[in-house]
């Protein structure tokens, strides 16, 4: 659970999280905040993974990844703090990992009711199907950030994690793609943010996915490479 300061909800996110899924170990990397975002995930029952400094999502969950990788997990699930993702459907996506590397907690598949307009849908339409030709598997949700990963995934992304906003889900996903890992996808309700301020305005988010559509065209002409 990658988190900048987000004192007003953290304590609350991990309270919920921790009772849906009281057998899981939940780590909450502290992204350099300024505030007690560390102190009150700490208190709520999460271990605290402190970043110096802000390394965006991106570097957080590199990190996140690490430590994972480092300390033996077979399995690992991106969460975030605001309390958008709802943790009891945690389970549903931890299990798409029983058929592919890859689990992804789509908003766009047929549950909930959360909408994106204009523009940035566009650009997330783009990303689905530039993604879903890549993986031979239909995609809807590219950068949602709900995603389980299995112990090869881990590995592959302690070396192969973009810091960039964005970048993180696009791009990672294409690389893993690219590199032979196998994606799927299951359909989730996404909630509002229960509190705080988002990291980036809608406006900015949809610059970021003009951008991370760039970038994607970019990644396609890699050369395919592969973790020891």
């Amino acid at each position: 659970m990658p988190a900048w300061n987000e004192s007003d909800v953290i304590a609350a996110t991990v309270t919920e999280v921790l009772t849906a899924m009281p057998e899981a170990d939940l780590l909450v990397i502290d992204d350099g905040s300024t505030d007690d975002t560390a102190a009150l995930a700490h208190a709520a029952g999460a271990s605290v993974l402190t970043l110096p400094y802000n390394m965006g999502v991106g570097g957080a969950l590199r990190a996140g990844f690490k430590y994972a990788w480092r300390n033996g997990y077979e399995q690992v699930i991106q969460v975030d703090a605001d309390g958008q993702h709802d943790p009891r459907d945690i389970p549903k996506v931890l299990a798409g990992l029983e058929h592919a590397d890859i689990s992804i907690g789509a908003r766009f598949a047929g549950e909930g009711a959360y909408e994106a307009r204009g523009p940035r849908r566009w650009a997330m339409r783009l990303l689905a199907t530039a993604l879903s030709a890549a993986a031979h598997t239909r995609l809807s949700d590219v950068t949602s950030g709900f995603r389980a990963a299995n112990r090869r995934t881990i590995r592959q992304y302690t070396h192969h994690y973009p810091a960039e906003y964005l970048g993180d889900t696009v791009d990672s996903l294409m690389t893993a793609i690219r590199m032979g890992y196998t994606v799927t996808q299951v359909p989730v309700a996404m909630r509002p943010r229960q509190g705080g301020t988002p990291s980036a305005s809608p406006v900015k988010a949809m610059i970021y996915l003009f951008r991370s559509a760039f970038a994607l065209l970019i990644s396609t002409t890699r050369r395919k490479s592969s973790v020891a």
